[in-house]
């Protein structure tokens, strides 16, 4: 069946988990949760007031490690005592801006991070497969039209980008010097834009949207025209352990994964802000605003036929059953629901849908 995580492969296996502290670690980490793994995670401490971790009370059912994907003694430490036998890697300085703020500090979260993933792993007996989590912008952008696949040259204008790139080559090297030959099997996984409920990261459209909805202000968008792959951050979580599952039986899956929706949820900003605007309601409306931010791609689509071939993983949400799970997560939010149940309840929805 397509798209389906095995509950049975999960349960009671040993998982560490970096950056389970951020949003798309948060909501990994409880679906891992709901899925019975013995879970451990090693991260920062949450970089937002308010935050999904904090606010779904992540750290229940799990050991939650505060430390820095940098500090690679603690890392080596860290994986030594959990004695993991899957690693997902999301670890990471996610956002573009901020690459620009600090190239130093992201070059050394990103690429000098994943190395210390890496090394402790090759030091850690048991361990059978890795993920390492990048990002679609790992690709050289020509600003073409057509979608990016795995074999594409890897690039980067911004340091956040490049930053990735230079994931993905440590990534290959590792698993071609070190970690094939030792069983380990490492493969990367390259995910699209992704939104859902609880994102409060800075200069991100749907967060940004959200809090002036709700504010009953209009949203201000700096790239309405800006092309991208959108998608809830459950379908490539999907594909994150989806991935893990079968690399863990057959090494010759352990290679570079692209995670995106299909072409007619490439959309631009600001068709995603009409949209996200009906779907609310009311007022909520939005408008372009002129914008000093460094440069950013204007148009980027991910090609992820090779996942839907081979690992049988598709989108199971449209775009727009994704912005209304948003919406609704956010409204419960304002409300002060429990919103573990919330997150936890959307996690079953999603799973029940693509059982059907």
């Amino acid at each position: 069946m397509e798209n389906v995580v095995n509950p049975a492969f999960w349960h009671g296996k040993r998982v560490f988990v970096t950056g389970h502290t951020g949003f798309k670690g948060s909501w990994l980490s409880l679906w891992l949760q709901q899925l019975g793994a013995s879970l451990t995670g090693y991260a920062l401490a949450p970089s937002t007031t308010p935050n999904l971790f904090d606010i779904a009370t992540v750290a229940q059912g799990m050991n939650s490690i505060i430390g820095d994907i940098r500090d690679a003694q603690q890392l080596q430490r860290a994986l030594a005592a959990s004695q993991p036998q899957i690693v997902l890697h999301l670890a990471a300085q996610a956002l573009v801006g901020e690459g620009y703020r600090d190239p130093l500090g992201t070059f050394a979260t990103n690429v000098q991070g994943t190395a210390n993933l890496l090394e402790a792993v090759r030091h850690t007996p048991g361990v059978e497969a890795v993920v390492v989590v990048t990002s679609d912008k790992c690709y050289e952008n020509k600003e073409w039209p057509l979608p990016y696949r795995e074999g594409e040259p890897l690039g980067g204008r911004d340091p956040y980008s490049s930053s990735k790139a230079c994931a993905e080559l440590v990534t290959a090297a590792y698993r071609n010097s070190f970690l094939a030959e030792s069983g380990i099997a490492v493969a990367s996984a390259r995910a699209g834009n992704v939104f859902g409920g609880g994102d409060w990261s800075a200069n991100r459209l749907i967060p940004d949207l959200l809090a002036a909805f709700a504010a009953s202000h209009p949203g201000r968008l700096r790239q309405p025209q800006a092309v991208r792959p959108w998608q809830h951050v459950l379908e490539p979580l999907a594909g994150y352990l989806i991935l893990a599952e079968r690399i863990a039986s057959d090494a010759t899956l352990a290679n570079a994964w692209n995670f995106g929706p299909g072409e007619a949820d490439c959309l631009t900003a600001g068709e995603i802000a009409q949209r996200l605007a009906r779907h609310w309601g009311g007022d909520a409306a939005w408008q372009a605003e002129a914008s000093d931010f460094p440069h950013e791609a204007g148009l980027l689509r991910l090609d992820a036929s090779l996942a839907r071939q081979q690992l049988g993983w598709q989108p199971r949400w449209t775009l727009d059953q994704a912005l209304m799970a948003t919406i609704s997560w956010h409204k419960s939010w304002l409300t002060t629901a429990n919103m573990r149940a919330v997150t936890l309840h959307q996690i079953k929805e999603f799973t029940e849908h693509a059982d059907t």
